[in-house]
């Protein structure tokens, strides 16, 4: 069973004292590394802050699982994070997430927190080395100057969003691809200090970020080739649907799912889209959705119950996942009020 700490207990045990903290770049005083607290494991922290960029690299390993309980709040802000996994794994509860997340995998996660945001839990599992970069982007400026030139190849959700035509959260996870090894590599390993190692890092995080848009515009580009789909395919394809709702509460992950079903991960991405018209995960997301909201219009259970009905533990996480999708709590949605579609 994972040690669980608050957010708050954790960064004080991280601060506890100026042996955790030290300044490797003199003439960066943006380059902060925090050693992990002796008692939860071995390793660091290390937070670099460039133009547009606050640059995360985490190398570490706990004794044991650890989830980091972050607190409900009342704000208003935008993530958008990209983000590399060299080695190890953990779940995160911050989005309502199908498949958690391995090494040797990035993701793009851009969220939105409007007012008020309930509890999440993040999970790092013990005796695994984790390594990973995090690039989390200051705002969408970045990206919205390039966009006008690859409108037609991104995922038509990112470009909305990439546009400011949109505040739905996006999320997608795949492989690392083998370009992307180097300038990771050439990030946790930079020789550079002062404003070289600034010019530096900010020239690979672009990189790396571009290498994810590569790779979302040959997904999209495959997903809207028609694939060759025979009929005992298609059943597959149903079939992998039926599975994914029967076992919601821990759904499989994308390459499981095709082992189960006897068809290739790749072949089940695309025709999943095909047949359904959205992909995997957001068929699932939408389902829960669904299920949820009628569930609550019926009026028969309480906000706990149907989250735990759709495969929530937490209700607080089933209510921004809910309120993230309609627009309403899940409270107000039992009480009558009209949603969004």
């Amino acid at each position: 069973m994972a040690n669980i700490i608050s957010q708050a207990e954790y960064q004080e045990k991280l601060y506890d004292c100026n042996n955790n903290t030290q300044y490797p770049d003199p003439l960066d005083s943006s380059d902060i590394i925090y050693s992990c607290p002796k008692q939860f494991g071995i390793g660091y922290e290390r937070w670099i802050e460039l133009r547009d960029i606050s640059l995360l690299i985490i190398n570490q390993k706990y004794h044991d699982d650890l989830g980091i309980v972050f607190e409900a709040g009342q704000d208003e802000f935008e993530e958008i994070e990209f983000g590399f996994n060299l080695s190890g794994s953990y779940s995160s509860n911050r989005l309502d997430r199908a498949f958690n997340r391995s090494d040797k995998e990035n993701f793009i996660q851009w969220d939105f927190y409007r007012g008020s945001y309930n509890t999440f839990v993040d999970t790092s599992f013990r005796d695994k080395h984790f390594l990973k970069v995090d690039i989390h982007l200051k705002d969408s400026k970045i990206l919205n100057s390039f966009v006008h030139f690859t409108n037609q190849e991104l995922p038509p959700d990112l470009i909305k969003l990439i546009e400011g035509k949109s505040q739905q959260s996006y999320v997608e996870d795949n492989q690392l691809t083998s370009a992307m090894y180097l300038p990771l590599q050439q990030i946790i390993n930079c020789p550079f200090q002062g404003m070289t190692k600034q010019i530096y890092l900010e020239a690979k995080c672009l990189e790396l970020i571009a290498l994810k848009l590569e790779q979302l515009t040959k997904i999209e580009n495959a997903s809207i080739k028609s694939v060759t789909l025979k009929p005992k395919d298609i059943e597959k394809i149903h079939y992998a649907r039926d599975i994914l709702i029967s076992q919601q509460e821990n759904p499989p992950s994308l390459l499981n799912l095709a082992h189960k079903v006897g068809i290739n991960d790749n072949k089940l991405k695309i025709g999943f889209r095909e047949v359904f018209g959205t992909t995997v995960f957001s068929y699932l997301h939408n389902h829960r959705m669904e299920i949820a909201r009628q569930l609550l219009q019926d009026g028969k259970m309480r906000v706990a119950g149907v989250a735990n009905a759709v495969g929530y533990a937490n209700p607080g996480h089933f209510a921004a996942a809910f309120k993230r999708k309609f627009g309403v709590s899940p409270s107000e949605c039992k009480a009558g009020k009209k949603i969004f579609e």
